[in-house]
């Protein structure tokens, strides 16, 4: 049997935590980097479950994949990061099979994101899905699922206005910061951390403030000077972390170490300072603000600056929906055939098989029988009921599930492989 056993003995799930129930601590907890991902795949993988991938963002972490029961997968969460099994069953969430499917749908499309419409998702889950591809931890399943997924956030993209008047996490914290500071243009900008997120907002910054009094500082001082060229701003090594920060008005963190980054130490007293924090978990410690004249924003306050916006986006959603709908069930077609094509294959052969030996005893028992016409019309006959059986399967695809266990079990069709 091929290695892609998934469909026949395991249910395709998602769990995880999101914005949904979960505050940012707490998706913090659950949060995963690379490193943590490629142990939880290894330790998927050393116990039999070989179709996952693990989707870590600042709205969510999730895993992906095939298993006999949920608590498999929730386990493997548990371990390779620092949440626990009593806050999954707080605020955790789990979809099986049809579920996980419309849920990974929505996700991608950007319409359950924190802020509506917030397509940068798709690009996180297309990374997240390469990286576990190349651990060899996907089967064609995933890999058609996410292109599918791809297909419908690019047609929604294109065919609604549900991304119009940005309000990314990027944007969202520099219209608190326009909103909230006086003489921007003034002001001197520290951005520590020059990832996905830094990046964005880094570009939101320069188009929307017109301030170039803005320094970069990144741990690789290469990502943070190809940037930094871009828009002709300042770089700085990373050990002038906390001289930077002191002589800073503004301090944006999107970092994201698995412990703070800024300490109370690294600030100078009696200077105020804003301070926005983009990293999941929190990479700002929570004692800055004993420092009277320091003010910290967590994403989760950011959000609240997308509500102009979202009654907008929000009349977008039923043509959203539809799209989401029709790629779907493109997507459940090709699956529905997958499904069937390996038993259909099987059938055929079984009923071969069991054709040619009745050929074969009555060519013994009958001197001149005409075998080659015996076999035609054997052959027309396997053609005929295989062809019914097929065109039941894709006619009743709501039962198809039972009539492929039913016509397995009848012609006692061992071994399947699939397509």
């Amino acid at each position: 049997m091929k290695r892609e056993t998934s469909l026949k003995f395991n249910s395709f799930y998602c769990i995880g935590v999101s914005f949904r129930k979960a505050n940012v601590e707490i998706r913090g907890q659950f949060s995963m980097d690379q490193d943590h991902q490629e142990k939880l795949l290894n330790g998927a993988r050393a116990v039999g479950i070989n179709d996952v991938f693990v989707v870590s963002t600042c709205n969510r972490t999730e895993v992906y994949g095939f298993a006999q029961h949920p608590f498999q997968l929730i386990k493997l969460l548990i371990e390779h990061s620092q949440g626990s099994l009593e806050d999954f069953q707080t605020v955790g969430s789990v979809f099986k099979n049809n579920e996980a499917i419309s849920h990974m749908f929505r996700v991608g499309a950007g319409l359950d994101s924190q802020i509506l419409g917030d397509f940068e998702i798709i690009s996180q889950l297309r990374q997240s899905f390469t990286f576990s591809k190349k651990n060899g931890q996907t089967n064609s399943y995933l890999e058609r699922l996410v292109d599918f997924v791809v297909k419908a956030n690019k047609r929604i993209k294109t065919e609604t206005d549900i991304s119009s008047g940005a309000t990314s996490v990027a944007f969202a914290a520099v219209q608190y910061i326009l909103g909230t500071v006086e003489d921007i243009n003034r002001k001197n900008i520290l951005l520590f951390g020059t990832g996905g997120i830094g990046r964005n907002t880094c570009e939101n910054l320069v188009k929307q403030t017109n301030n170039r009094h803005i320094t970069l500082v990144n741990r690789s001082l290469e990502s943070a000077e190809k940037i930094a060229g871009k828009f002709d701003l300042t770089v700085k090594p990373f050990d002038a972390l906390e001289r930077e920060i002191q002589s800073a008005d503004i301090l944006i963190v999107a970092t994201g170490a698995a412990v703070p980054t800024v300490t109370k130490e690294m600030i100078a007293t009696g200077k105020k300072l804003l301070i926005i924090d983009l990293s999941v978990p929190a990479n700002v410690a929570s004692d800055v603000t004993d420092h009277k004249d320091v003010r910290v924003v967590h994403l989760d306050e950011l959000s609240q600056i997308a509500i102009a916006n979202i009654a907008k986006r929000r009349a977008q959603l039923p043509r959203a929906e539809v799209i989401i709908g029709e790629v779907e069930a493109e997507f459940n077609a090709w699956l529905a055939t997958r499904r069937f094509a390996p038993v259909v294959k099987a059938l055929r052969a079984q009923l071969e098989t069991i054709s040619n030996k009745e050929i074969a005893a009555h060519s013994k028992k009958h001197p001149g029988f005409d075998i080659e016409g015996a076999e035609a019309v054997a052959e027309r006959i396997v053609q005929k009921v295989t062809n019914r059986f097929a065109n039941h399967l894709k006619e009743n695809r709501t039962s198809q599930a039972e009539s492929i266990n039913f016509i397995a079990s009848v012609f006692q069709l061992d071994n399947l492989q699939d397509e």
